[in-house]
Parts: C-alpha cells; sequence; structure tokens
C-alpha cells in the first residue's frame, strides 16, 4: 500500500486535513483507508501530471470529489471564495486538498489561515518549504515585494 507521505509535497496540518501535490491512483486509494471523506482538487485536469479519471477514481475509492480548477497564471477571487465555501460546507470531515505541485494549495491556505481559519505562521512556513510566490501569486497573498519577482521553488532558486 501507498504511502501518504510519499506523496508529492504531502504536509498534515491536522488530524482532519492533509494537503499534497497530485496524488497516484494508490495513493488515493491510501489517503481513503486513512478516513479522508473529500478530496478537493485545486489543479486542472488538463495539467501535465493528472490522473485521467481522478474524479472516478476518488468515488472508486469511496470519497467526495470537488473540483475547483485554478488557472496558475490566473487565480482569482472567485476560486478562492469557491474553496473557502468548500471548506466551510464540509465541516469536520477529513479532507485531502491537492493540485499538481502544492503551490496553489499552499498559497490558498496561507490566506485562509490570515483570516482566521488556521495558524499564520505555520501556514507560511508549509508554503516556505514549497516555494515562494512571485508575480500573480504574490498580488494574490498581498505579498507587494515579490510581484516583480518570479515564483521560486524549494530545492530549484532557493
Amino acid at each position: 500500500m501507498a504511502q501518504l507521505t510519499d506523496i508529492l509535497n504531502f504536509r498534515q496540518v491536522n488530524d482532519r486535513l492533509t494537503l499534497s501535490g497530485q496524488p497516484s491512483e494508490d495513493q488515493i486509494a491510501a489517503l481513503a483507508e486513512a478516513g479522508v471523506t473529500d478530496i478537493i482538487n485545486l489543479g486542472p485536469h488538463d495539467n501535465k501530471g493528472a490522473l485521467v479519471d481522478e474524479p472516478g477514481s476518488v468515488a472508486s475509492a469511496g470519497m467526495a470529489y470537488h473540483y475547483i480548477p485554478v488557472d496558475f497564471d490566473a487565480p482569482s477571487e472567485q476560486d478562492y471564495i469557491a474553496f473557502t465555501n468548500t471548506m466551510a460546507a464540509l465541516g469536520d470531515a477529513r479532507v485531502h486538498v491537492h493540485c499538481i505541485y502544492n503551490a496553489r494549495v499552499s498559497a490558498f491556505m496561507l490566506r485562509y489561515a490570515r483570516e482566521g481559519r488556521g495558524d499564520v505562521p505555520a501556514a507560511e512556513a508549509l508554503m516556505e518549504g514549497i516555494w515562494r510566490p512571485g508575480g500573480v501569486w504574490a498580488v494574490f497573498l498581498g505579498h507587494e515585494g515579490d510581484i516583480d519577482q518570479p515564483n521560486r521553488y524549494l530545492g530549484y532558486d532557493y
């Protein structure tokens, strides 16, 4: 059986929330075995590395699938509102949120924490352990000093 920690950029936020890059078919099954009831995918289905039929794979594993495709080049307030509404509707469910690399997700989680829904220093550290957003993502996060910077990724750019 696949280990959750083998999922690209896997992070456990608390007992009910985990985050990552794109899980494989086996890793989706492992998430279900770990008690996850809902998957939120912020990565568009046509992204390189996305599963052929993730909604079907998640349903086959007995979990609910929530799809909020966020264009990496144009994250929007509507995307973020859809995410916060989905998180609120799921209440105390065990949720796994992913995209392709855990960049979109970690940025969304930082905003989520800043709005009183999490630990801000922990969310900042989580994102810093994956990437440092520039450009449109710096705008999305209100990081004025990084707007003219490119996106930088741990292990590549810093």
